[in-house]
């Protein structure tokens, strides 16, 4: 984007914010409000830490359904920062706990970070173990006097249990004012939500203590009860070096690279979870130029999608496989793990960077001009700061892009199932954008079906191994995007059949576990050369047809 664009852009929205006020259709300007305009609170007031406890998030360990972690920030010392924890009872205040129920857990670490406001922010972390699988516990942190809330979550299920999961694109800018809406429109639309995916760039500068504060401040009580899964992206660095304040918030599970060593830029920055049979993957594309770096980080990869017991994989990192911004390129990415991903069956690749939206699957996978069969590859933006979008990388290196928009925030939640993931993607209002449905059976076949809309439901959706076939020969029916076992008509029609009219009956047959649907039928031997046909497809979700046939003379 040129630098002139987003000028443009910024003194718009200064414009706007300097615009009078209007009340029952009546301009005030500031004189109306008194003389002296109110003075910007300090930010090093606004975000000074005090001894209650804030910034409270649940980071997962690597063992969800039995442990759980927690950082949080506060003025207390080592000696005395601590965790209680109990099964979530009834009721609280007036109803104490059952004596013994509540167990009290030191922090593990105390870790103070310099801050560009001048003080410092300490943190801790506690982690609570020897939980019980699919139960609700409440929490609060604090130093035995100042307590934080008391706050509920639940553990993981053991094994491949049905959950959601909300995937946000860049923060980063207009953190206080434009992203709370993103985060809070998510968090309502699926309130049980177990994980929050950021596919880096939570913020603009890296050690700025008043952006983190505005980062935790947006998404607000959320962070104490549903588990963050973040990945780092380039303003999480600082030049080199990692943003001070990583680590201390984000004590991830260290199962990364083992041949990355202890080298503090790369602390906490790649790890995986294994989630109620989902395995998610967090990577670190910032070392994309350093090849002893990226080269072990592949090779890791590698054995965590050989060696899955997952029927699910979601793999996020900030630098596209597919860029969607104008300019924009990451080959030694694509080269490195695309192949990994399509390989392995990897279903979901989530990713930021570039301030647009595309979805979409390689061309080699296209079973359809609406279903793909591999990876589904997606770029969001929750944040406020807006590129220009180009879907030429994605098309230039064997991409399909099936959705893409520009100057739009949006959020993604993912509804996990057995046989299917649900992915759908909404503007900060709340509205649908896009949207697919990818479906798996236990064999690790799937379809990746778009979104059902009006366009993808009817019309010429429906495949044939000839447009010429003669009669009395075999003809191959092929079609997708059906609810599994569905129940299809499939008729032969004359071109020239009346409307609302489907034909002639051929055969009723059920799509299978994928919505897939394949049948031949012959040709009636007395098919007159010259007549053309469809074949044509009803059922409760699509009515769908085939390209016109011709019968050889």
């Amino acid at each position: 984007m040129s630098p002139w664009i987003s000028g443009h852009r910024r003194a718009v929205l200064a414009a706007v914010g300097a615009a009078a006020l209007f009340a029952g259709g009546v301009a005030f300007g500031p004189a109306a409000f008194g003389d002296a305009a109110p003075t910007k609170f300090p930010a090093a007031e606004q975000y000074k830490p005090t001894p209650v406890p804030d910034r409270v998030i649940l980071i997962p360990t690597d063992q969800p359904a039995t442990s759980q972690r927690v950082s949080w920030r506060a003025e207390a010392s080592a000696e005395w920062a601590q965790a209680q924890i109990l099964e979530a009872p009834k009721a609280l205040g007036d109803v104490a706990p059952a004596a013994g129920a509540v167990s009290t857990v030191k922090a593990s670490s105390n870790t103070p970070v310099t801050t560009s406001l001048g003080y410092a922010s300490t943190y801790h972390a506690v982690e609570f173990t020897g939980l019980k699988p699919a139960t609700r516990y409440t929490y609060r942190v604090g130093d035995g006097t100042n307590w934080s809330e008391w706050i509920d979550f639940t553990t993981a299920a053991e094994g491949l249990q049905p959950f959601s999961f909300i995937y946000y694109g860049d923060a980063q800018n207009y953190i206080d004012s434009a992203v709370p809406r993103v985060f809070r429109q998510a968090f309502a639309d699926r309130p049980a939500a177990k994980v929050i995916v950021n596919a880096g760039d939570l913020i603009d500068s890296a050690n700025s203590e008043e952006q983190w504060g505005q980062w935790y401040a947006a998404g607000g009580f959320i962070d104490g009860q549903v588990n963050n899964l973040s990945v780092t992206g380039n303003h999480e660095y600082s030049g080199v070096s990692l943003s001070s304040f990583w680590a201390p918030q984000f004590p991830y599970p260290d199962n990364g690279p083992a041949a990355w060593g202890n080298e503090p830029a790369l602390d906490s920055t790649a790890y995986y979870v294994d989630y109620q049979g989902v395995r998610f993957i967090g990577l670190n594309t910032n070392v994309q130029s350093i090849p002893q770096y990226m080269d072990a980080q592949t090779e890791w990869l590698e054995g965590l999608l050989k060696d899955n017991p997952n029927k699910w994989t979601v793999v996020t990192f900030h630098h596209p496989v597919y860029s969607t911004a104008e300019g924009r390129n990451n080959p030694i990415v694509r080269a490195q793990w695309g192949p990994l991903f399509e390989k392995y069956g990897v279903d979901l690749v989530l990713q930021g960077h570039d301030h647009t939206y595309g979805r979409g699957s390689t061309v080699a996978s296209r079973q359809s001009a609406l279903v793909h069969n591999s990876t589904v590859y997606a770029v969001s933006v929750s944040g406020g700061k807006m590129y220009d979008i180009d879907g030429s990388v994605w098309t230039d290196n064997g991409a399909d892009i099936m959705a893409k928009t520009e100057d739009s925030q949006l959020y993604q939640m993912i509804d996990v199932k057995a046989d299917s993931l649900t992915y759908e993607s909404r503007f900060a209002n709340g509205q649908h954008f896009d949207g697919v449905v990818v479906r798996k059976n236990d064999a690790g076949e799937r379809t990746v079906n778009e979104w059902r809309t009006p366009a993808t439901t009817t019309g010429e959706h429906v495949a044939v191994n000839t447009t010429s076939p003669k009669a009395g020969s075999k003809l191959a029916v092929t079609a997708y995007g059906y609810d599994p076992n569905e129940s299809v008509e499939i008729y032969l029609r004359k071109t020239n059949t009346a409307d609302g009219k489907p034909g002639i009956l051929v055969a009723t047959k059920k799509a299978d576990e994928l919505g897939r649907l394949d049948y031949t039928f012959t040709l009636p031997a007395s098919a007159s050369g010259g007549t053309t046909h469809t074949v044509y497809l009803e059922s409760r979700t699509q009515q769908i047809s085939s390209p016109v046939i011709t019968v050889k003379k």
